[in-house]
């Protein structure tokens, strides 16, 4: 049920493979910048997301395939939202266990969300489909959000 929250704010517009980014900022911005051409964020966002991601990083070291979910507070979202990348080759970002340690991230997922209850249950969402190894796996190879659709929808 909760991945169903997930998957009503994962619009396919904001989905993106195969994304070029030399680093974490670059990302947050391409992806921001998405969310901020629809009218779902604010301005500021873009620059909120990646102040809040230098004091509390949101990498989450998993093994293989790494993954991130920088957000920012609700006030610098218009509408909810969840933008997804996936990496050519995988940027820093710090992890969330550890802020001095950096790690390789090769799936984004931006939220964008109005309330904070929300982003812990978002982030839980996002929780638990990451623990599938294999889910990531085949997002990274997949060609084109499509799939990547089909693949959150699958294992919602």
């Amino acid at each position: 049920m909760m991945s169903n929250t997930l998957m009503r704010l994962i619009d396919p517009q904001m989905i993106f493979t195969g994304i070029e980014a030399g680093d974490a900022n670059e990302v947050i911005a391409l992806l921001g910048g998405k969310l901020a051409e629809q009218d779902l964020v604010t301005e500021s966002y873009v620059e909120a997301v990646i102040a809040r991601e230098t004091d509390m990083p949101t990498g989450l070291p998993l093994g293989e395939i790494n993954v991130a979910v920088p957000h920012t507070d609700p006030e610098h979202v218009v509408m909810p939202a969840v933008a997804v990348a996936t990496l050519t080759k995988p940027v820093l970002f710090g992890n969330m266990e550890d802020p001095d340690e950096k790690l390789p991230i090769s799936i984004v997922f931006l939220l964008a969300l109005k309330e904070k209850d929300k982003q812990v249950e978002m982030l839980q969402a996002i929780a638990g489909l990451i623990q599938n190894g294999s889910l990531l796996e085949e997002m990274t190879a997949a060609a084109d959000k499509e799939d990547i659709l089909a693949l959150l929808a699958k294992a919602a």
